[in-house]
Parts: C-alpha cells; sequence; structure tokens
C-alpha cells in the first residue's frame, strides 16, 4: 500500500511505503500511487481536491473530527475516517477554559490592564453552574469529565440520546434554565443555526453560550444582537464565516472572547495524530477493521 501523508517520520508497516511529503499537498506525479491519505489538518478543500484524482485511493484519514468538507469529494470505494478521539481533551480544555474566563470578565479584565484601570467587580462562576453540553460525544464526555471539579449539574443533549442524554427534542424547553451552554455538534441540515434568533432569546440572562462545534451552528447576526443588548454573554472558537473578516460586528461585541479556530491544536495533538494514522495502518496491515469510519 502507498501512502500519502502530511507527516514525515511515520514509520510503515511491512508491505506498506510512505510516498515523499512536502507536509503540504501530493505532488500530481503521486495521484495515481496513493491509496491512503491522510491530508494536511485544517487545510480545507485545497487538501480535498487532489481526491479527486487518485484512481487508486482506498482510505482517506483526517485530522479532524469533522467530515462535512470532506463528504462531497468521497466517492464509491473509499472509506473516509475522522480523528474521533484525537482532539477530545485539547477542546474540552478550551471550551471550559472559555466559559471561566467569559463568566469570570476576562475580557474586561483585559481591556482594563491595556489602560492601567483597577476595576474590582463581582462576576458570575462557573461553579454550581447549570450547563448544556449539546452533542454527547466523545468530546462532549470529555467537557462533562472535565466540568466534575467545579460542582456544576451537566446535562447533556443529542438527537439518539446517546451515553444517557438527553433527546434535542427536550432542549428548548429546558434551555430557558441553563446557565451556560456548550455546543460540540456536528454541522449537519439539523444543526445549522441551532441557535438562532429564538433560541438565543431562550436563554436566561446573564448566562453565557459556548461554541466550539461549528461557526454555522449559530446564527451569527442573531448572536451579535443578543450580545449588544447586553443580556448574555458569549465565547467562540468557531465563526460563521471563518476566519473572521476584520471589519466583521461580531468583533466589538461585548462579553464576547473570540478563539480563532485553535480548540484541537495543541502540542496535544501532534503525538495523538501521528498515533492515530500508525493506529490505522496497523489494523490494515493485520486485517483488521479501521476505525473512526464515518462515509
Amino acid at each position: 500500500m502507498k501512502i500519502w501523508s502530511f507527516w514525515e517520520g511515520l514509520e510503515a508497516p511491512a508491505g506498506m511505503d510512505f510516498l515523499p511529503t512536502n507536509g503540504e499537498l501530493p505532488t500530481p506525479d503521486q495521484y495515481s500511487e496513493i491509496e491512503f491519505y491522510a491530508p494536511k489538518y485544517m487545510a480545507g478543500k485545497p487538501s480535498y481536491e487532489p481526491i479527486l484524482h487518485m484512481p487508486n485511493l482506498k482510505v482517506v484519514q483526517l485530522m479532524m473530527a469533522g467530515y462535512e468538507e470532506a463528504l462531497p469529494y468521497m466517492r464509491d470505494g473509499i472509506t473516509l475516517c475522522n480523528a474521533r478521539g484525537v482532539h477530545d481533551a485539547s477542546t474540552a480544555e478550551l471550551a471550559i477554559g472559555l466559559a471561566i474566563g467569559v463568566r469570570r470578565g476576562f475580557p474586561q479584565f483585559a481591556k482594563d490592564q491595556a489602560i492601567s484601570k483597577w476595576n474590582h467587580q463581582r462576576n458570575p462562576t462557573l461553579v454550581d453552574s447549570k450547563v448544556a453540553v449539546v452533542g454527547y460525544g466523545s468530546i462532549g464526555l470529555e467537557i462533562q469529565s472535565m466540568l466534575a471539579p467545579f460542582h456544576t449539574e451537566v446535562t447533556g443533549f443529542s438527537r439518539s440520546g446517546m451515553n444517557g442524554s438527553r433527546l434535542m427534542s427536550e432542549f428548548d424547553a429546558l434551555l430557558p434554565t441553563f446557565d451556560v451552554v456548550i455546543l460540540i455538534t456536528p454541522l449537519t441540515d439539523e444543526t445549522r443555526h441551532l441557535m438562532n434568533e429564538r433560541r438565543l432569546s431562550l436563554m436566561k440572562d446573564g448566562s453565557t453560550l459556548i461554541n466550539v462545534a461549528r461557526g454555522p451552528v449559530v446564527d451569527t447576526d442573531a448572536l451579535v444582537a443578543e450580545l449588544n443588548s447586553g443580556r448574555i454573554s458569549a465565547g467562540v472558537d468557531v465563526t460563521d464565516p471563518e476566519p473572521l473578516p476584520t471589519e466583521h460586528p461580531l468583533w466589538k461585541c461585548p462579553n464576547l472572547i473570540i478563539a480563532p479556530h485553535v480548540g484541537g491544536d495543541s502540542n496535544a495533538f501532534v503525538p495523538r495524530g501521528r498515533q492515530l494514522v500508525m493506529d490505522q495502518l496497523g489494523r490494515i496491515s493485520r486485517g483488521e477493521p479501521l476505525i473512526n469510519i464515518v462515509s
């Protein structure tokens, strides 16, 4: 089997060979050889377009959990795998960091520090909060685990009721009861603008929205309006559009922390991601089924 990965220095199992890599994209002369393709992390559509020209491709191993952008490039005979588990801890950590930062007033602290202003104030806390985690797969469960020391009451939501979560059909009725709502659901037709004007208006006064899912899960215009009203706060690692244009009004909203889509991109990612590629190749060499198959 011929393998192209954006990472160098991986050792191929017997009977497999890594093709030369520049860490960016395979070269056209490699297309016909590639059978296992691990495209560059977060490189977007340019990293998927070569798939259309790989006649012998059998497996695409993504380095992120989200896979919706890759689906249009798939065809019969190709197995698509995501990186479920690789980014769980880092993404969960950022979600909780954003929740703490927003609720304890870090945006205002940063502004006050920039002008050397000592401004003592009392802010809400994550401790003792009621938290909704929307999307209850591996990252949602990791978020719940990390929330345990903060004495929170966590309610998970999913479409299927997986892992003991509540059904999404119950979400609207319970939404006004939560202090913090954390989004980690995949982007689908059903979740696009899940947090629309109506649902944002259902959030209780003083509550916090955290989005570490995908930007379009939230209606950006509606979020801007709610933030400017001062009624809720938010922390987002993803935006719609993304990257967020320089003049976009979201930048200037109060009670908001914006992270540039770095949830999974920590120093924990590299060893975990490299190991996932090696584990998948090992499974193929032993005739075992792949993990994390999504299509």
